[in-house]
């Protein structure tokens, strides 16, 4: 793992420490800084550009010489750059493989890829190997055999963040820790709304939520874990917060105080009564009747079969009825029993032998019986007709799987998703875990047996989106390998629908950031850079779970195992979270103790801990580059108001600030004082909090240099 933090030096427990170094001076040898990437296309280009941004040493190697370069100046970042076959140990040599710190094996064949890997590990027993693959079996198996080994599909790790892209701005983000869903939610404050000038930004904290951005007015999100804890919240603000769920992911709503879960989920008896009644009334007004018969006739408009079934089963039916009591009023004789036994038999087509089966004399005599038993006969066997060709259609389906209808095409608050290579199936298959609904558009039909439950269009595409109800879809994806072509059928859709949200997909950056520029409205994202910062950051040893994007970030969801020697340990998690700009989501003290979702800022970390936080790509460089943001406040102590406060106060400073806690009593034995410990502001406000419940006065003030 990245060695990202410097000794403290110190016990903790006895540390008292006034002042902080921002600078770490390492007493173990520091890891090679040189990175190989092997493969040049547009993955590779962009993991060389995202490794430079760290500072990093880089030498590359492809087959052949890039015909074009996607990143600009590309080459002249690149220290040295080969042609030849990377599986080679004499190419790898000349690449410096014995003194690197890591090899990106990122070429398109994955053959080429694992032998490189084997080659590599025999040059250099210690070198960390990123290799771009799908094969996870294998890759299971290679990563028990070699060590240090990790592997990725690109087109996996770009389809989350398409994925999550359509979910709207109001949910940028899903992901799974330790069988637990964590969602990202991005809320714009509302007039009315309960937080609404009533809570302060740190007050929105529980231990089921942690706030990650917050923005006052109509300004973007343009820092990751960036608030101020004193703010009150008003009408306009937009909040990002990180929160435990076992909801449902198809709407957005209001946020969960999960601090009164219980009483909403036991909803009192009284408010489900008075909701019961008006939707009663509701369902049966004649309007309502009305409604959902049209929604679902047209919902059976791809099953044409059936719609003709309930039409000759409804009209069927009527028949019956009609001619029971028909037979019944003309002639009196004739029991209800034996006049819808006679009709029931006309339906099976029993028309010759039915009049002789009644108990009239006058049975078969009028005009107007042996109307009905013709209309009565020619309707049976129009049901019957239809009946056995839909038990031999299910028979087919179900037995022999020759013909598998598609759902039905949904019609409101649905994402339409244009392109269904292998990037394309990926986010289909996101978004129904998701339980989101999804239309999909190709020109060409596709092997039935691929996504059979996606609602399916195929044929030209304008055809095609104009029968995809753009008009009530929320999203639209689209996602082939030409950009251009995206870009032609994104001004398509926008034209039909310029209120939906546009997601484009593009191979090149320079063009995603024009095209970005140019249509603002669109959300445009390059599938190689997404994937590189991912590649990017395993090669530095983190190994990162998921990522979804927040505006134009992309936070990268990464895990860390405390090992000895580690600069991690010694520090409290709020010292990580607010010195190096990550959310910390779970801690695990040990590999026996069960772990802490969303944990504690107090808890210090130790060997064997291991840590789960979200991060940008700049994080991340910052913890490379060991660039820990000083702590620049300090927490005046005015006085206790009880003599309980002060053994109350003195247990809150050392648990929050890290300050022992021998010095944190003499401290408060010693009112009015300062706080010789430099804070972060939202660790100062929070202490600050804390003392003033157990009845201790305070307040913070910036740190004198």
């Amino acid at each position: 793992m990245l060695s990202s933090f410097e000794p403290r030096g110190t016990d903790p427990e006895d540390r008292v420490a006034t002042n902080r170094s921002t600078t770490s001076h390492s007493t173990s040898k520091s890891p090679p800084s040189l990175f190989v990437v092997c493969g040049l296309g547009s993955v590779g280009q962009n993991c060389v550009a995202v490794l430079k941004e760290y500072g990093a040493a880089v030498n590359a190697i492809d087959a052949t010489a890039p015909p074009d370069w996607e990143v600009p100046d590309l080459p002249a970042a690149i220290g040295s750059l080969l042609v030849g076959d990377c599986r080679k140990p004499e190419m790898l040599e000349q690449l410096g493989i014995r003194q690197c710190r890591a090899v990106l094996l990122l070429t398109n064949d994955e053959r080429v890829n694992t032998e490189a890997a084997f080659a590599a590990r025999l040059l250099n027993p210690t070198v960390r190997l990123i290799v771009r693959s799908s094969k996870h079996n294998l890759n299971h198996f290679l990563e028990e055999s070699l060590g240090n080994f990790i592997a990725f599909e690109p087109t996996d790790l770009s389809a989350s963040a398409f994925a999550f892209a359509a979910l709207g701005s109001e949910i940028p983000g899903f992901f799974k820790l330790e069988n637990q869903l964590l969602r990202v939610v991005k809320y714009q404050i509302q007039p009315g709304d309960r937080w609404c000038n009533r809570l302060e930004v740190r007050s929105v904290n529980t231990s089921a939520r942690r706030v990650l951005c917050h923005t006052t007015g109509e300004l973007e999100i343009d820092q990751f874990y960036a608030w101020e804890g004193d703010t009150t919240l008003t009408a306009g603000d937009t909040i990002v917060y990180v929160e435990l769920t076992d909801r449902s992911v198809t709407s957005p709503h209001m946020p969960i105080d999960w601090s009164d879960r219980k009483s909403l989920l036991a909803e009192p008896a009284k408010r489900q009564q008075s909701r019961l009644w008006p939707q009663l009334l509701s369902w049966l007004r004649p309007s309502n009747w009305q409604r959902q018969a049209m929604r679902f006739w047209h919902s059976t408009e791809q099953y044409r079969a059936r719609r003709v079934a309930l039409i000759c089963g409804t009209l069927t039916l009527v028949l019956l009825a009609i001619g029971t009591l028909l037979l019944h009023l003309e002639y009196p004789d004739v029991s209800f029993r034996e006049a819808l036994s006679a009709s029931f038999s006309l339906l099976l087509g029993g028309y010759s032998d039915i009049f002789g089966g009644l108990n009239s004399d006058e049975a078969s005599n009028t005009w107007s019986s042996q109307l009905l038993g013709v209309v009565l006969t020619l309707a049976g066997t129009a049901f019957v007709g239809v009946l056995y060709a839909l038990l031999t259609e299910a028979l087919l389906t179900s037995k022999f799987q020759f013909f598998k209808n598609r759902p039905p095409l949904p019609t409101q608050h649905h994402i339409v998703l244009i392109g269904l290579n292998k990037l394309g199936q990926r986010i289909v298959e996101l978004l129904q875990e998701l339980k989101q609904p999804v239309v999909g558009i190709t020109p060409t039909a596709i092997d039935p047996s691929v996504l059979p439950h996606l609602p399916l269009l195929t044929g030209p595409i304008a055809e095609a989106l104009a029968q995809a109800h753009l008009a009530q879809a929320k999203t639209a994806i689209i996602v082939w390998e030409d950009d251009l072509e995206n870009l032609e059928i994104g001004l398509m859709v926008h034209a039909a629908n310029p209120a939906l949200e546009l997601i484009l997909r593009t191979q090149d950056q320079l063009f995603s950031n024009n095209v970005s520029r140019l249509f603002p409205y669109a959300q445009v994202l390059c599938a190689p850079a997404v994937s590189a910062e991912v590649f990017a950051a395993a090669a530095f040893g983190e190994n990162v779970l998921s990522l979804f994007h927040l505006g134009n970030q992309t936070i990268l969801v990464t895990e860390y195992q405390i090992a000895p020697g580690d600069t991690l340990h010694g520090f409290l998690l709020a010292e990580v979270a607010y010195g190096y700009g990550v959310a910390p989501v779970l801690h695990q003290a040990g590999s026996r103790q069960t772990p802490s979702l969303l944990p504690s800022e107090d808890v210090r970390l130790d060997v064997g801990d291991r840590l789960v936080v979200l991060a940008t790509s700049e994080s991340l460089q910052r913890i490379e580059r060991r660039e820990l943001a000083p702590p620049v406040w300090q927490v005046h102590i005015e006085k206790a108001l009880t003599p309980d406060a002060i053994f109350e106060g003195a247990n809150e400073i050392s648990r929050i600030s890290g300050y022992s806690l021998s010095a944190s009593r003499h401290l408060m034995a010693s009112l009015p004082a300062q706080l010789p410990t430099a804070l972060y502001k939202q660790q100062a406000q929070r202490l600050v909090g804390r003392l003033r419940k157990v009845q201790v006065m305070a307040h913070i003030v910036p740190r004198q240099l």
